[in-house]
C-alpha cells in the first residue's frame, strides 16, 4: 500500500465534527515502518490535532524518530498543506531533502520536500552556544 493509500484510509477515522474537514497523513520512517495519523477535533479546541501531529506522535511511540516521507490527504481543491506548527514537528524529525507529497481525494498530486514547505526553520544549530 502506497503512502497516500495509506494516508486515505486513516482520513476516514478523522474526527471532525466542526469542521468535518476530514485530512489524513501517512509516514515512512527511515526504518521502512509505515505510521498513520488523522485529525482530531474537541470542543475546547475545534481546530483540533492535526493529522500530520498525530503520524508524528505515532511513528514516536513506535519507537522510530526519523521521518523518510511523509504523504498528507484531504478532500479539497488543491492539494492540502500541512499548517505551520506541523511543519516544524516535521522539520525536527525529517532532513530537509524528505520528500512530501501533498494530495486530493480527486487525484491531483503536488510533491515538495520538507526545506520547500519550511525555508529558514529552528533547528538545533541555533542552540549550539548554550
Amino acid at each position: 500500500m502506497s503512502l497516500i493509500d495509506t494516508a486515505r484510509a486513516v482520513r476516514d477515522n478523522a474526527y471532525v465534527p466542526y469542521s468535518k474537514f476530514k485530512v489524513g497523513a501517512a509516514i515512512r520512517s527511515t526504518s521502512g515502518a509505515v505510521y498513520a495519523g488523522c485529525n482530531v477535533e474537541n470542543v475546547a479546541y475545534p481546530e483540533g490535532t492535526c493529522a500530520e501531529a498525530g503520524a508524528i506522535a505515532a511513528m514516536v511511540a513506535g519507537g522510530d524518530t526519523r521521518i523518510a516521507e511523509i504523504a498528507v490527504i484531504a478532500d479539497s481543491p488543491k492539494p492540502v498543506s500541512p499548517c505551520g506548527g506541523c511543519r516544524q514537528k516535521i522539520a525536527e524529525f525529517a532532513d530537509g531533502d524528505v520528500v512530501v507529497t501533498l494530495a486530493t481525494v480527486d487525484g491531483i498530486i503536488l510533491q515538495t520536500t520538507v526545506a520547500e514547505l519550511l525555508p529558514g526553520s529552528f533547528d538545533a544549530d541555533y542552540m549550539s552556544r548554550v
